[in-house]
């Protein structure tokens, strides 16, 4: 019953405010469009938040080491989050850099995805479903081995593009979560 209220007011306040959603999506949209467009920039961007995530995280692991000197595992603490916080470091000194570096992270996710994927898409063989599954495979091995062969200079547009695309996605599940509370509404 508690889980039905939830839902029914859920689905009455995006009804209300479907307006929001419409304009959440459309800014969403916009901004994936600017990412694809520019993607030099968005990536360097891309790159700059990274390390000011991976310093603020250094700076709390090392706080959080020295709050537990007694344990362990607390030299282990504080050398990993001196790593993190001077790995954001560099990144935001040369973004550029750190956005090659994350593109071979990329890859390498694209190409063990794929691998994975093509083997349980021919382990699923005959079920219904498998090419689609290893063909999703294919797919991102390939991908990931073009953006490694295009080296350092996938690095400049490849976080960008990626981070463009999922803005794309986001607001279009924005928009399309709008409209349709306004046709129910």
């Amino acid at each position: 019953m508690a889980s039905s209220i939830t839902v029914t007011s859920i689905s009455s306040t995006v009804q209300r405010k479907w307006g929001w959603f419409l304009v959440l999506g459309i800014v969403f949209l916009i901004g994936g469009f600017f990412a694809i467009a520019m993607p030099l920039v968005s990536s360097i961007a891309v790159g700059i938040f990274l390390s000011l995530v991976l310093a603020v995280a250094g700076i709390f692991q090392i706080w959080q080491s020295f709050s537990v000197q007694s344990w362990t595992g607390f030299l282990w603490q504080l050398i990993i989050g001196i790593v993190m916080l001077l790995g954001g470091i560099a990144i935001y000194m040369s973004p550029a850099t750190g956005s090659v570096a994350l593109t071979l992270v990329i890859a390498g996710v694209f190409i063990a995805k794929g691998v994975f994927q093509i083997i349980l898409g021919l382990r699923l063989r005959p079920h219904d479903g498998w090419g689609w599954i290893l063909a999703a495979g294919i797919i991102a091995l390939l991908a990931g081995i073009m953006i490694l062969t295009n080296q350092p200079f996938s690095g400049l547009w490849v976080p960008g593009t990626l981070a463009g695309i999922s803005l794309l996605f986001t607001g279009w599940s924005y928009i399309a979560l709008g409209l349709a509370a306004k046709r129910i509404a």
